[in-house]
């Protein structure tokens, strides 16, 4: 964080987002998931870096990756890219996904060259919960009976299931669905950072999101802007969220 800090002063960037708990914390959870493999890099016995790989589904995840700021540009963030890389390459993953911030250019080169194609841009929304409800659509928490149909939805709309870490979500007390006409038409593992949420309609989505309890995951959570335009010219511009 130290380094992008840096960076960021340098513009009007705001810091991305921030654990609700610290770092060893977080890392430790990371570690003890049997979903998760983790790896560092060492020098000497000293660990200058670590990465990890969420395995959860067919499409693995990479972060979060960091490299200690006086180690930084000797080449062991492309070490760890690679051994996570490998290691859901050997567990026959179809696909691998990460999410950087856009103006850190020396990373997304370094994803470039590993053979990573930047697929769409995302906003990163910020702010405190709404509090909101939409008349026609049911917010509640999600359980076990609601993984099969959350499951189906988010294959219809990825082509992939992220069964998975929708479970981790139920189990944890963390997920929900929103109902629509008698139906659930959309699930939020949570709203914030490290979650996905996936919903047949952007009024899902947003009864989703205006239903968020407490406060965002790190405080913040990703969307990605879609666009509709008209016969007329006019244009709406609206968002489906992404995960981290």
């Amino acid at each position: 964080m130290k380094p992008l800090r840096r960076l960021r002063g340098s513009t009007t960037f705001h810091l991305i987002f921030r654990l609700s708990m610290s770092p060893p914390g977080f890392a430790s959870i990371l570690i003890e998931h049997p979903g998760f493999h983790g790896v560092v890099a060492e020098e000497d016995g000293r660990i200058l870096g670590s990465n990890f790989v969420d395995l959860r589904s067919v499409i693995a995840g990479i972060g979060p990756i960091t490299v200690d700021p006086s180690t930084q540009n000797r080449g062991a963030g492309r070490l760890l890219m690679q051994a996570v890389m490998e290691h859901a390459a050997g567990r026959n993953h179809t696909g691998i996904r990460l999410v950087q911030a856009a103006y850190h250019n020396r990373s997304l080169c370094l994803y470039t060259r590993l053979g990573f194609a930047t697929r769409e841009p995302l906003s990163l929304m910020q702010g405190r919960p709404l509090g909101l409800s939409f008349p026609g659509y049911e917010v509640r928490p999600a359980n076990m009976a609601d993984i099969s149909p959350c499951t189906a939805l988010h294959e219809r709309v990825h082509c992939f299931d992220r069964g998975g870490e929708l479970a981790d979500a139920v189990r944890d007390h963390k997920a929900s669905v929103v109902e629509h006409l008698g139906r659930v038409t959309g699930y939020a593992t949570e709203i914030g950072f490290f979650a996905h949420a996936v919903a047949e309609t952007n009024n899902d989505l947003k009864a989703l999101i205006g239903a968020a309890p407490g406060a965002f995951r790190g405080r913040v959570f990703w969307c990605r802007p879609v666009t509709t335009t008209y016969s007329d010219g006019a244009s709406i511009t609206s968002c489906a969220c992404r995960c981290r």
